[in-house]
């Protein structure tokens, strides 16, 4: 089963307690991103281009703990980086799952299958493996060749141990609608997941590869075409029908970003997981001083081809919990696939784009000492460095030299 059935009931039961509170604006998903540092380099992100101090800060146990409980979502993904590369991950986990949060563990697996003996089956505990197609596109994709190959082989492995396994997969204009429903068969009847995540890549600024990033157009033209394939073969989503109809253009929907709040070595993240414009120093304060109606398709440029699942899956849940009934008869019919899409949003209003990256490192290395690493890294992204900062690295450097010899 995609969802169980105990975390149907208590998310179920948490979105009536928002209504009954007559809250507009609530946390559905935690994005608990307890550090940056990945070990892989995939062409379509932009999560990890930060100095190398950055890349080895790590939230503590407690620092996970408290924000989860401050935000109080009924569910919590872990994404990063690779969040196996953080030593205390399993104790995050434990405690997340001792606080009956229900966590999804985001992994690219290549480290996955040396570690499950570190976990515990639980209904609480899904491992959402990263796999963007079949091993050609997949490999491709991650710039590593054998990696599908080690994916596959823990997800069999974490099955067999019983394990909560999905697949998370991001499209870009790569790949076919029937290399996509090939790919959806796989991990349906062959792997046996639990359920499928699957989104449009987000167009990161940071990305290393800029040139295969799916329009809004392109998008729900694409998830039309993989639908029409998958008419009858029963493939498992982890989404809501109403989010499957919105990606093949059925729906008009906004975002609401404040559904899917993230927390990393930063603080709390404006406005969303996908865009970084500033941090705040608590959940509340995030809330109440982010000005929402500057973000989201049409309103900024950042946004105009988004139609992920961290921004959307909230808006499609909330029409769900509205209108129960048309929600079960596109689960029951599966997405539209043909006829008039909906209107889309205008975006010649949007404002422009800001860059704002290179403020928020230098803001946060503003009393470090640079290694000459860290350098590096402004040196190559053209970023100025201050002459303090420029002595204290070289003097840090040649600290470290004259230990080392």
């Amino acid at each position: 089963m995609a969802v169980p059935v105990i975390q149907q009931l208590r998310v179920g039961g948490y979105l009536l307690k928002q209504k009954l509170k007559r809250n507009t604006r609530y946390p559905l998903v935690l994005m608990l991103e307890p550090l940056y540092r990945c070990n892989l380099a995939c062409h379509g992100c932009g999560k990890i281009d930060y100095p190398d101090h950055i890349l080895n800060q790590r939230l503590s146990v407690e620092q996970c703990v408290a924000v989860a409980e401050e935000c109080g979502a009924p569910m919590v993904s872990i994404p990063g980086g690779e969040p196996f590369l953080h030593k205390e991950i399993d104790q995050i986990v434990e405690a997340l799952i001792e606080r009956k949060k229900f966590v999804y563990f985001c992994t690219n697996a290549l480290l996955l299958e040396k570690n499950l003996e570190r976990f515990t089956p639980s209904k609480y505990l899904t491992f959402s493996v990263h796999l963007d197609g079949l091993r050609a596109h997949h490999d491709k994709a991650v710039d590593q060749q054998g990696t599908f190959d080690i994916a596959v082989s823990a997800i069999r492995k974490a099955k067999a141990m019983g394990f909560r396994v999905n697949v998370n997969c991001t499209l870009f204009d790569q790949m076919t609608a029937a290399e996509a429903a090939e790919f959806f068969e796989f991990a349906t009847h062959d792997l046996g997941v639990e359920g499928i995540t699957v989104s449009p890549g987000y167009a990161y600024e940071r990305a290393p590869d800029q040139a295969h990033f799916l329009n809004r157009k392109k998008t729900k033209e694409l998830f039309r075409e993989i639908f029409r394939h998958g008419k009858g073969r029963k493939w498992r989503f982890s989404q809501s029908s109403l989010f499957l109809d919105f990606l093949a253009g059925n729906r008009e929907y906004h975002c609401t970003p404040w559904s899917n709040p993230t927390y990393c070595v930063f603080g709390w993240q404006k406005p969303c997981y996908l865009v970084g414009e500033g941090y705040a120093k608590s959940f509340r304060a995030l809330m109440d001083e982010t000005v929402w109606e500057d973000y989201g398709t049409g309103n900024y440029e950042k946004c105009a081809d988004c139609m992920v699942h961290c921004g959307y899956e909230g808006t499609a849940v909330e029409d769900t919990v509205r209108h129960p009934l048309k929600a079960l008869i596109a689960g029951l019919r599966g997405p539209k696939t043909e006829g008039a899409m909906a209107p889309e949003i205008d975006l010649t209003k949007a404002r422009r784009a800001e860059s704002v990256h290179e403020k928020h490192v230098l803001d946060f290395m503003g009393e470090v000492a640079l290694t000459k690493r860290d350098l590096r890294w402004f040196e190559q992204k053209g970023v100025p460095v201050p002459d303090s900062h420029q002595r204290a690295g070289n003097a840090d450097a040649d600290k470290a030299g004259a230990a080392a010899e």
